[in-house]
């Protein structure tokens, strides 16, 4: 049985995860300590708790220390991961309700379902956009087209939306058959802007809240000389909320940012928040946004041939997710630092 650091480099749950998937891909027994010993309320939470469960459920998996608070879990897989449609809910693994990360659930079995040789349908219930995740606006923009390119496409229908603290969310997923192996990708130049587009989004909040949000970021966009489609959007769901999504489309690749309301937080810093980061992406000429680079670490090492990318910043997200694959697979990972402060990853992937 293959023992991985939970709390290695960055030490959150992305360890767990990136486990989870590579173990049921690989078949290989692993045990995971010290999970998020680091954090402020260390070891598994609800949405944790979903993706070990769910990642368990699709290989038939043997499971130990599969409860809420567990710093250990070990996870022997019973087979490869099986095609077919699945319910995964965060609200379950917790009394009372989560808005833990449904986007977190869909990441650790997205690509073993993409792999296993035939269409799955997933619905995951739980938070949609929460901080500190991938939400579903990020996943849906950003994330799949960047697989689909890989050859592992999938189709994301948001069908409840769910912020922090409530949750009550609820995503559906189409995950396409895809040939293995997966096909390299190189992404070292992100060509022309040709448009940044958006939605502010106000839940069982006034809607004053949206368009201030909206008017704001176009504003502080165009000061900047991006002109932006920002739409003010209220909905309705299981608690208040409020965010703003930006999405830079790219000649090569598409950027998504985002940020949260906060109680007390006026609606213009929020707005301010989403720009700001999507403008220090954008001013490094990379082209591909830090958190899309960790997330294809994976991918690339589980793809025949070399990949390639170029990122706006180094993250230690990306480190420890290196890291992890390593432990799993005899890829090759290389990752420059440039002096700017962009990075170059290379991998060199097995072809799984």
């Amino acid at each position: 049985m293959l023992t991985i650091d939970g709390s290695y480099g960055e030490g959150g749950g992305q360890v767990l995860r990136t486990s989870l998937t590579l173990a049921s891909l690989t078949a290989t027994p692993v045990r995971i300590e010290r999970i998020r010993a680091g954090r402020r309320v260390p070891g598994l939470r609800p949405q944790h708790l979903t993706a070990v469960r769910a990642a368990a459920a699709i290989c038939d998996a043997q499971l130990t220390g599969d409860q809420i608070g567990s710093q250990t879990v070990a996870f022997r897989p019973g087979g490869p991961p099986r095609p077919g449609a699945y319910v995964f809910d965060v609200a379950r693994a917790a009394r009372g309700g989560s808005a833990g990360s449904v986007g977190l659930v869909l990441q650790t079995v997205l690509l073993p379902l993409a792999l296993a040789g035939e269409q799955s349908m997933l619905t995951i219930r739980g938070g949609t956009h929460v901080p500190w995740a991938p939400s579903v606006s990020y996943l849906e923009n950003a994330y799949a087209p960047a697989l689909t390119r890989m050859g592992a496409g999938c189709e994301l229908r948001l069908a409840r939306w769910g912020f922090y603290p409530a949750g009550g969310g609820e995503v559906q997923v189409n995950v396409r058959r895809c040939a293995r192996p997966l096909r390299p990708i190189v992404i070292v130049e992100r060509g022309e802007l040709a448009e940044v587009y958006g939605t502010a989004v106000a839940m069982n909040l006034p809607s004053h809240i949206p368009q201030r949000m909206s008017v704001r970021a176009r504003k502080v966009l165009s000061q900047a000389g991006v002109q932006a489609r920002i739409e003010p959007l209220r909905v309705r769901g299981a608690g208040p909320g409020a965010g703003i999504f930006l999405i830079g489309r790219y000649e090569h690749i598409v950027a998504s940012f985002t940020a949260y309301g906060q109680k007390g937080l006026p609606s213009e810093q929020v707005a301010d928040a989403a720009c700001t980061a999507f403008l220090t992406h954008h001013n490094t000429g990379a082209p591909v946004d830090p958190f899309l680079a960790d997330q294809l670490v994976v991918p690339m090492a589980l793809a025949r041939g070399k990949s390639e990318l170029v990122t706006s910043r180094v993250s230690q997200h990306l480190r420890t997710n290196a890291w992890v694959v390593q432990r799993f697979l005899a890829a090759s990972i290389d990752i420059v630092e440039e002096a700017d402060g962009r990075g170059r990853i290379r991998v060199e992937g097995i072809g799984l």
